[in-house]
C-alpha cells in the first residue's frame, strides 16, 4: 500500500509564495513520475506540474515561470514552490503518483488527500 501525504497549504496574499510538500510512504517503494494537480471550486481537476524520477519537468501554461516542481528521491518526496501567487491559483492541490513499485508489486493511481491553497486579492 502507498500513502501520499501533502502539507504546506494555507492562506496567502496575492504576490506571495507557498511551498507544498508531498511525501510517499510504503514498504520499499520506488516512485516514478510524480504530479501536482489542482481543483478550484466548481472546476475540473487540472494538471499543474510533472516531474520524472530523473528530474525532467513539465508545467501548465498558467503556472510557467511562477511554480517550480522538484523532488528528493531518497525521501520519496515531491515539492511545489509557488511564487507570485494569484487569486486564480486558489484551489485544493493534490499530489499524484501514477505508478509506484512496492515490495508487494506495482500500485497504480495513488493520490494524496489534498491541501487547500487560498490566495486573497
Amino acid at each position: 500500500q502507498v500513502q501520499l501525504v501533502e502539507s504546506g497549504g494555507g492562506l496567502v496574499q496575492a504576490g506571495g509564495s507557498l511551498r507544498l510538500s508531498c511525501a510517499a510512504s510504503g514498504s520499499r517503494i520506488s516512485v516514478n513520475t510524480m504530479n501536482w494537480y489542482r481543483q478550484g471550486l466548481g472546476k475540473q481537476r487540472e494538471l499543474v506540474a510533472t516531474i520524472t524520477r530523473g528530474g525532467s519537468t513539465n508545467y501548465a501554461d498558467s503556472v510557467k515561470g511562477r511554480f517550480t516542481i522538484s523532488r528528493d528521491n531518497a525521501k520519496n518526496t515531491v515539492y511545489l514552490q509557488m511564487n507570485s501567487l494569484k487569486p486564480e491559483d486558489t484551489a485544493v492541490y493534490y499530489c499524484n503518483a501514477p505508478v509506484v513499485t512496492t515490495a508487494q508489486g506495482v500500485v497504480y493511481g495513488s493520490w494524496g488527500q489534498g491541501t487547500q491553497v487560498t490566495v486573497s486579492s
